[in-house]
């Protein structure tokens, strides 16, 4: 087999629930390599009503986070389709924690920069004690719903990630 024959790997910054091992795991279908690493010129911001954050560009803001590694193409396809319509991938350089090393990945960034539901700054710590739950739960039904879609919409998937 050539190189050309294997599809590339992708390396993605992520920020939120896609830390925690335990979900990432889920929507991956495996466990990847996770490194730590920070992005400069964002901002963590909540999102009123819902239990995920988002990013936006910001001149001073600096996010810690994991670089999951060495995705396959069909573990970026369910990224793309869990972040859905309200995020955009984009490539952006991170700083990995332990070497400094500076590292091209991709993130997802939230598509309204100017979206009147961001506000504050979103804690991860919190996130875990009271939501990851449920946030497990949901990533769950969306695997199950990706294998089999039965007549199903994302969009009715999106309930399990909003606050109640």
């Amino acid at each position: 087999m050539t190189s050309s024959d294997q599809s590339p790997s992708h390396n993605v910054f992520v920020y939120g629930s896609f830390q925690e091992p335990a979900v990432s795991g889920l929507i991956l279908e495996c466990t990847p390599v996770i490194v730590s690493a920070k992005l400069h010129g964002f901002h963590l911001y909540r999102l009123k009503g819902r239990l995920h954050p988002c990013i936006s560009p910001s001149d001073n803001g600096i996010i810690n986070g994991k670089v999951l590694t060495g995705l396959t193409d069909a573990q970026l396809e369910n990224l793309d389709m869990i972040e859905g319509a309200d995020y955009m991938r984009k490539t952006v350089e991170v700083i990995l924690t332990n070497t400094s090393e500076k590292m091209k990945v991709e993130t997802y960034v939230w598509a309204n920069k100017d979206d009147p539901d961001m506000y504050g700054e979103w804690d991860f710590e919190e996130w875990k004690r009271l939501h990851m739950e449920k946030f497990i739960e949901a990533s769950k039904k969306f695997i199950e719903w990706k294998k089999n879609p039965n007549g199903k919409t994302r969009e009715e998937f999106e309930k399990f990630v909003h606050e109640e």
